[in-house]
């Protein structure tokens, strides 16, 4: 691992640097001042932690400049940091504390009260006492703990979606190699700004955000939390060149207001994960800058190579090692079919789980859960869980997160090319898949978000999936749910586990189907107001 940096390499890189660094609200700091209150707050860690227990300690915060200055302060220390989610509540939230052996939580005044029950010290990071503590330590001197590009430095929990969350052991190495390794390939440097407005408790904010400014020496711009109304005059005002995203966010901003000088701005390039291929050119055209989705996971484990090459909505070609393989034989999956349109024509062979037969990669194992590292890594082999398929010339597309599997009359299918489908319905703003318990099997569900003053019949839906010929009959959704938002994390994952556990039985419109054709009906619980 020696070309692999630490943070506190790329900490220490610019530490004489009068550039600016970082960027809140009206608020400047040069990196090497940036550098300086991280030295601070890393000495005040390390005066707080009690020897003899995990150095970790959890930090609840809005994307502000403390919570910069304890990632710095982190890496300089030798701390571990457990970025909590300010959406979690009582029980759930003082679950996420202990697994993380926290000694104390660091939180905003205005989320302290969430952690009544966290049962360790709490401190308010807008109160005096910080305040005192931090300027009693102001005249620390930068002397750096040693770290190595395995030591831990965050736990970053999954958001959650299918169970508990889990806390990902996040390395040094981990979190600085991406960084670099998205400056170099995009040709960052101090002449550009990186706009950070993903929550950063979540590892795309880290990766994709924060660590590539860091490496980069560019400019961190953030933003306290998303705004989508805000994303524009923010690009704006703070000169951003970069953003990082994770796909539903885009949608969000493509449904503000169109403009005539929405191009007119400084952005050159937006990068991140599970963005929509209509939204990723819709973006690219509207806002005048180059799109790159790619393949992300807090836990790591595969990677893809992009090339001049690639396909649209392509993740790349996987690296050495990184196969398609049938979840039932473990044998390599057949390359995927086209039509002359570009649409899938053999998703129920060609979809399979990606596993990086060479063995783990970046990732770490997850914290206190060796039960889980068990079930990721089997025989050598790392497990995603996640569904894609490759085509003929070895270029890997997305098919699905980990739960996405549904089990249909022996079959398995993919959750993602099915949504891929329904979106392409002009009047379609959202679509979740997901599986609903059957006599045998799984049964094909899907809930939709229309188009503002859109009105979805039955009749037109069905016409429309009978007129889709690439959608088989076993991906046929037997249960359509007409909602107006669909439920999500904090990091705006969709949670199609809360959809599943409410089945059927719900207060909005729901239509279903009795045979193999797309004929649907509304059920007779529920009327077109959506009320049972």
């Amino acid at each position: 691992m020696n070309d692999v940096p630490t943070v506190t390499e790329l900490l220490l890189a610019r530490a004489g640097d009068e550039h600016a660094g970082l960027l809140f609200e009206d608020r400047t700091w040069s990196w090497a001042e940036y550098v300086r209150d991280s030295a601070v707050h890393g000495a005040l860690l390390r005066d707080l932690l009690r020897p003899g227990s995990p150095p970790h300690a959890g930090v609840l915060a809005d994307n502000v400049p403390s919570l910069a200055f304890l990632l710095g302060g982190a890496a300089l220390s030798g701390t571990v940091l457990a970025g909590l989610n300010p959406a979690r509540r009582g029980p759930a939230l003082a679950r996420d504390v202990h697994l993380a052996d926290c000694q104390f939580v660091l939180a905003e005044s205005h989320l302290v009260p969430l952690l009544a029950d966290a049962g360790v010290p709490v401190l308010d990071l807008d109160g005096p006492e910080w305040t005192d503590l931090l300027a009693a330590h102001e005249d620390a001197e930068l002397d750096p703990v040693a770290a190595e590009p395995g030591d831990l430095l965050m736990l970053i929990y999954t958001s959650g979606t299918s169970g508990d969350p889990k806390a990902v052991r996040c390395t040094h190495g981990k979190i600085a190699f991406p960084g670099r390794m998205l400056a170099e390939r995009f040709e960052l440097s101090g002449h550009d700004t990186v706009y950070v407005a993903m929550p950063m408790f979540h590892s795309n904010a880290i990766m994709a955000g924060w660590s590539v400014g860091l490496a980069a020496g560019a400019t961190i711009a953030l933003r306290r939390r998303f705004s989508a109304s805000g994303f524009l005059p923010d690009v704006r005002r703070f000169g951003a060149t970069y953003a990082n995203y994770v796909g539903t966010p885009l949608s969000y901003v493509l449904a503000t207001p169109r403009k005539a000088d929405d191009a007119d701005n400084p952005l050159r390039l937006v990068y991140g994960n599970e963005g929509a291929e209509a939204d990723l050119a819709e973006f690219a055209e509207r806002f005048g800058c180059h799109v790159v989705d790619a393949f992300g996971s807090t836990e790591g484990g595969v990677g893809f190579a992009r090339t001049p090459d690639t396909p649209p909505g392509s993740l790349g070609r996987p690296t050495p090692g990184v196969e398609v393989l049938h979840p039932d034989t473990g044998a390599p999956c057949p390359p995927a079919r086209f039509d002359e349109h570009g649409r899938l024509l053999n998703a129920v062979e060609a979809v399979g789980e990606l596993v990086n037969t060479s063995g783990p990669g970046w990732f770490a194992g997850y914290y206190r859960d060796p039960d889980a590292d068990a079930h990721r890594v089997r025989d050598g082999r790392y497990h995603t869980g996640d569904l894609a398929y490759a085509d003929e010339h070895g270029f890997c597309y997305f098919a699905g997160r980990h739960g996405d599997w549904l089990r249909v009359d022996g079959e398995n299918l993919g959750t993602a090319p099915i949504e891929r489908v329904l979106l392409r319905h002009p009047g379609i703003a959202e679509a979740a898949v997901y599986a609903l318990p059957g006599r045998v099997g799984d049964e094909v569900a899907a809930a939709l978000v229309p188009e503002p003053g859109t009105a979805l019949t039955p009749a037109d839906f069905g016409a429309f999936l009978a007129a889709q010929p690439d959608l088989g009959p076993k991906q046929l959704p037997r249960h359509v749910r007409i909602v107006n938002q669909l439920p999500k994390t904090a990091t705006f994952k969709i949670l199609k586990r809360t959809l599943a556990e409410e089945g059927l039985r719900c207060s909005e419109p729901v239509w279903s189907r009795s045979d193999v054709a797309p004929v649907y009906e509304l059920r007779p619980e529920t009327d077109d107001s959506g009320l049972p």
